[in-house]
């Protein structure tokens, strides 16, 4: 048996090892230029804040730490991404392993996210949803280790306070997964009486909120910029009927994008048939960590009316594999492994297949943006007027933060617009509608 859970593990690390490499080198060989989300994480990063107009400073963050190691190839941020994901992975097995107490259909729980789209295609750009795949996956994993212990330890809760804090940092929609496993912890100590309360669950607190202070001060000072920008992608609108039209196309759109999740399940059992237990605690905790936050976002679509965005879904289906896995392991038939991984090989082999068709040959997309080019060109005309280097750039966060990106001096991106730094620049050009200029 422990051979076999040696093997097991193995199997789980090349895995995880062949996801890391196919999703580092495939955009790298098919992408002439970094995605959109990449290069303005990479522009607001140049001049790193508690927050930015469009999201809070995690996606910003991330991308900086690794441009001061490797600089300006394109590889680390497909690195970066996929790296994200394959941390989640690791961090699902090892909780699906606590949870199935089987390596065999905890590896399986990993392999089964294959199937679905938010793990494999769309994360070579590296952006706020993928940026909360860890923390979200760890959050889950220390709030289990809570809520399966006799005693609590002050590290757990340090760390979901921790981890909590960075995956709001990354996207506020993180806090539909805290309000989750809040309303759990809720419903066990005052409803159900299933456990005192514990004066370190307010370590949790402490820590979440002392490492949002600094967020909270800047979007005070920037008039909540960033709330208001969040608004106003969910497209709210007066209309009576988006209240019931939007709720429904978010529940088909999941469908959809489940659709081959489904598939994988369908070559592991023999019959689909579910067998639930009300008073089975681990099943508690995995319908609410899986299906409370989905039915909180429903529920703010039907009352506000507003657009959910399907990229937006992204972390929440970090732990199906488990919950799927749980509720049909008794009808899991072990002689159907063999077209499960069929299936699997098939699903994991296919995507960056598609993915390479896509990019090589689609030629106007953002990632066949000649920014190298368009950086050498503007050096050479700000070179014929002026010997320094370039230090800051004016524009959207497209051109000039490529040019920010590809520029030998990485100059400071300062925003789309910004009159008081150009009146103030010891020299500045303007080629278009981007400038550049030494402060």
């Amino acid at each position: 048996m422990i051979s076999s859970n040696r093997n097991i593990n193995n199997i789980f690390f090349i895995f995880a090892l062949s996801h890391l490499l196919i999703w580092t080198v495939v955009p790298t060989i098919t992408n002439k230029n970094l995605p959109l989300d990449v290069i303005e994480a990479l522009a607001w990063g140049s001049n790193l804040d508690w927050g930015f107009n469009k999201h809070p400073p995690g996606s910003a963050f991330f991308p900086e730490v690794f441009f001061q190691i490797f600089g300006a190839q394109d590889w680390a941020y497909y690195f970066l991404s996929s790296l994200f994901v394959v941390i989640s992975f690791y961090v699902v097995f090892k909780f699906a392993n606590e949870i199935l107490q089987n390596k065999l259909l905890s590896l399986f729980s990993v392999l089964i996210l294959e199937a679905i789209y938010f793990y494999n295609f769309t994360t070579p750009e590296f952006n706020v949803n993928v940026c909360q795949l860890p923390f979200w996956s760890l959050v889950v994993y220390f709030s289990w280790k809570i809520y399966s212990s006799k005693e609590i330890k002050l590290s757990d809760c340090f760390c979901i306070g921790l981890f909590g804090a960075i995956g709001f940092l990354s996207k506020y929609l993180f806090v539909y997964l805290l309000a989750s496993i809040f309303l759990l912890f809720a419903y066990l100590i005052f409803i159900k009486n299933d456990r005192k309360f514990d004066f370190k669950y307010f370590i949790t607190l402490e820590v979440f909120v002392v490492l949002l202070v600094p967020h909270l001060v800047w979007l005070y000072g920037n008039d909540f910029i960033t709330i208001f920008y969040g608004l106003k992608r969910t497209g709210l609108e007066p209309s009576l009927i988006n209240h019931f039209e939007q709720p429904i196309l978010f529940l088909l759109k999941q469908l959809g994008i489940l659709l081959p999740f489904f598939f994988l399940i369908w070559l592991l059992v023999k019959k689909i048939k579910f067998k639930l237990n009300i008073n089975d605690k681990k099943l508690l905790f995995l319908l609410v960590i899986n299906l409370v936050p989905i039915f909180l976002i429903l529920l703010t679509s039907a009352i506000m009316g507003s657009k959910i965005r399907t990229m937006w879904m992204t972390p929440f289906y970090l732990y199906f594999g488990v919950l799927f896995i749980y509720v049909l392991k008794s009808q899991i038939n072990i002689k159907r492994t063999n077209s499960f991984l069929s299936g699997f090989l098939f699903l994991f082999f296919l995507s960056p297949i598609i993915y390479s068709y896509v990019s090589i040959s689609q030629t106007d997309k953002r990632t066949d943006y000649p920014g190298k080019e368009i950086a050498f060109k503007a050096q050479l005309i700000w070179n014929k007027d002026f010997n320094e280097d370039i230090q800051f750039v004016i524009g959207d966060e497209w051109k000039a933060g490529n040019l920010s990106y590809h520029l030998k001096s990485r100059p400071v991106w300062e925003g789309s617009t910004n009159d008081e730094i150009l009146k103030n620049a010891s020299k500045f050009i303007c080629i278009e509608d981007v400038c550049l200029g030494r402060y």
